[in-house]
């Protein structure tokens, strides 16, 4: 019997889990990534020329970072990797690729598929977040973690969520100057909340060490922050807030970091066709799956954040998880006794994402207040005055067929940065829920792609 063939979309923790649990059981997958080095995005690696210290980059993630780049290293010569390549569509069985950098596009056919698809920043627009030099918190710890930039010389950091303390510590550690945290998550939120952090006590410990950090190092630290603007015609000067007491601030600052927390990436759950529900905490329609991995679509399995944000320990759970339920289901079983260990250590992630759903809410609250001039969809300048008018002129309630009549989320991205918030505001317009405004349909090609390119087989 043949072995079978396997793709793994995705080199970050998960994909790096998965590949690894099919070489120690003889398969050979393919493993296609856009990044020209495998780590994802939360242990993404230096380009060529740099070199600076794991602890330098990673911080106390050090280790695990050089654990998952070591592991996958170490699959050279087993593994069939393709880096810098995009997948921009899968249909009828076959991955279909183009390479990053331009070229021929291909097709790559699989008997089992792990989309080990990770997650992308969760964007709430305010007035004035397209000007230049206003990035969100993912954006700027790539500069940062990749290349050693800074996104400006003083910057505030907005939003709520382990990232937002986490980058800032970043940004003040390695020298510069950290204007301002500005939180929109209250203490008593986060209070009312805080036993259910002790899920995962070495991450509520790490937590906690950076906003000692920040807070001895003298940043200022501001709590149920609403965001009003960010000043500047060429680019941005200053953020404006109004605190918890309902007090305007201004902070001069040349840069932005912004964003609430993560979103799963799931377009290309949704291109091979499978089911989705609703997750109310994050008003994001997630691929359904089962403990372990397994979708609703025959020979389709999606592991780590691309399923359900859980972080970067829990997504190497889930992408060798995922790996054995696929070794499973084609007749190669693996031991019982790492199944339950990795369940066990899966619910426990659950436990944690829940947790900090609690802790740091995404303010969903904002986008009812948001002026009408305010650009909702940037890739095609759509506002939150022609989403609302969508529904009231146009009677476009479910937001594909608001984007049908206004165009939101027909850009370059695809909705992956304003289709939630465009959702909320549809619904909210309507006087509906906001999960009966759906979910963009994911459309081919998810990844922009030459019109003039021809495919050839793998």
């Amino acid at each position: 019997m043949a072995d079978p063939r396997i793709v793994i979309v995705g080199a970050g923790p998960a994909g790096t889990r998965a590949a690894e649990a099919f070489v120690r059981h003889g398969l050979r997958p393919v493993v296609i990534d856009e990044a020209q080095r495998s780590g994802g995005q939360i242990y993404r690696r230096q380009p060529p020329g740099f070199s600076r210290p794991a602890k330098a980059v990673y911080g106390f993630e050090a280790g695990r970072a050089e654990g998952v780049h070591g592991a996958f290293d170490a699959l050279a010569g087993s593994i069939d990797h393709r880096p810098e390549t995009l997948v921009w569509n899968i249909q009828a069985g076959a991955v279909h690729t183009a390479p990053a950098g331009g070229g021929a596009v291909g097709r790559v056919e699989y008997d089992a598929l792990i989309l080990a698809t990770g997650a992308c920043d969760r964007v709430i627009p305010f007035p004035g977040w397209t000007t230049a030099g206003v990035y969100t918190l993912g954006a700027a710890q790539i500069a940062l973690k990749y290349q050693a930039c800074a996104i400006g010389g003083r910057v505030v950091f907005m939003g709520t969520g382990p990232l937002l303390y986490l980058v800032a510590y970043q940004y003040a550690k390695a020298g510069a100057k950290v204007a301002a945290v500005l939180d929109t998550t209250t203490f008593a939120t986060k209070l009312g909340a805080l036993r259910r952090l002790l899920a995962v006590p070495q991450a509520f410990l790490k937590g906690l060490y950076y906003l000692g950090w920040l807070r001895r190092h003298g940043v200022a630290i501001h709590e149920g922050v609403t965001p009003v603007r960010a000043e500047g015609e060429q680019a941005v000067t200053a953020m404006v807030f109004r605190t918890a007491r309902g007090q305007e601030r201004r902070i001069e600052c040349d840069a932005v970091g912004f964003g609430y927390g993560l979103q799963s990436e799931t377009q290309l759950a949704d291109l091979v066709g499978c089911s989705f529900v609703y997750e109310p905490h994050s008003r994001q329609w997630l691929p359904e799956a089962d403990a372990d991995g397994r979708s609703s679509v025959a020979g389709v399995y999606l592991a780590g954040d691309g399923r359900r944000v859980r972080g970067a320990d829990f997504a190497e759970m889930a992408g060798e998880l995922a790996a054995l339920a696929v070794l499973h289901d084609v007749g190669r079983p693996a031991a019982g006794d790492r199944l339950a260990e990795l369940r066990r250590g899966l619910d426990r992630g659950l436990r944690w994402g829940g947790a900090l759903q609690a802790v740091f809410p995404v303010p969903h609250r904002f986008l009812g207040d948001l002026p009408a001039e305010t650009v909702l969809c940037r890739c095609e300048g759509v506002t939150v005055g022609d989403a609302r008018r969508a529904v009231d002129d146009l009677d476009a309630r479910e937001i594909n067929r608001a984007k049908a009549l206004s165009r939101i989320g027909m850009g370059r991205c695809q909705g992956r940065y304003c289709g939630l918030s465009a959702a909320t505001i549809l619904a909210e317009t309507a006087g509906a829920d906001p999960s009966t405004a759906m979910r963009l349909r994911g459309q081919a090609p998810v990844k922009p792609i030459p019109l003039t390119q021809q495919e050839v087989p793998s």
